[in-house]
């Protein structure tokens, strides 16, 4: 579904992704955790035409896609929530789902969206400026579904959200997961990824350096996390 190969990324003389291989398969959630500043945000803004590849490729459903302006990726198919959310302050709830609508959405509909997330459907002329951190998440995600995508990409959501909310935010990843939806989860939240990926890989300073499945994830979470992830 989702494949980079040989990712490279530069900003200016430095090197922040450094021949970065992935496999995302169709219907599966693959999680990329590590320090910060270790290129995982880079990953994501590489793969959506954000920030341009320096070298590699990037694949959706066989088809490249390393290049192409965010909008032609969009298109093709790719889905961003950023990190910080990025919701229009300023628009209501259902304002700021619609406005990521190209077309009538088929998979997501409005509709499908609301009765997904109850609190949104309560607060829908609510304005984004009037919504918990933790709607506002929920927003973002709506925002990025109603486009129907192959593959939704999800930076950093559990950030700055209260433990019951980051539980909620979990339910909702598997919900979407059973729905067939391919995700790339960058997260700094080993919990959480461990939670609902179906494979986690650690990169440190611009390459995947460890990968596992679950199972093998959590016989290993102590030495993977001294390892990698403590500063």
């Amino acid at each position: 579904m989702l494949s980079l190969k040989g990712l490279n990324t530069h900003y200016g003389a430095s090197h922040i992704l450094q021949g970065v291989d992935l496999e995302v398969q169709k219907g599966r959630i693959a999680a990329i955790l590590g320090r910060n500043g270790v290129g995982k945000t880079t990953t994501v803004k590489t793969i959506m035409g954000l920030v341009p590849a320096s070298g590699g490729s990037v694949g959706l459903d066989g088809q490249p896609i390393t290049g192409l302006p965010p909008h032609r990726v969009a298109r093709a198919g790719v889905a961003y929530v950023p990190e910080g959310r990025l919701i229009f302050p300023d628009l209501t709830v259902v304002e700021n789902i619609r406005v990521a609508e190209r077309t009538p959405a088929k998979s997501w509909p409005l509709s499908r969206l609301l009765a997904l997330f109850p609190s949104l459907n309560e607060r829908q002329r609510n304005k984004g400026t009037q919504l918990s951190g933790g709607e506002q998440q929920m927003l973002a995600i709506a925002r990025a579904l109603i486009s129907d995508p192959k593959v939704l990409l999800l930076d950093e959501p559990s950030q700055g959200l209260a433990p019951l909310v980051v539980r909620e935010l979990a339910r909702i990843i598997h919900l979407l997961r059973d729905a067939g939806v391919t995700i790339l989860l960058i997260e700094q939240n080993m919990k959480l990824a461990e939670a609902v990926a179906d494979e986690l890989h650690i990169m440190v300073k611009g390459r995947i350096v460890y990968s596992a499945d679950p199972q093998r994830f959590r016989t290993e979470a102590d030495q993977v996390r001294s390892r990698y992830l403590t500063v």
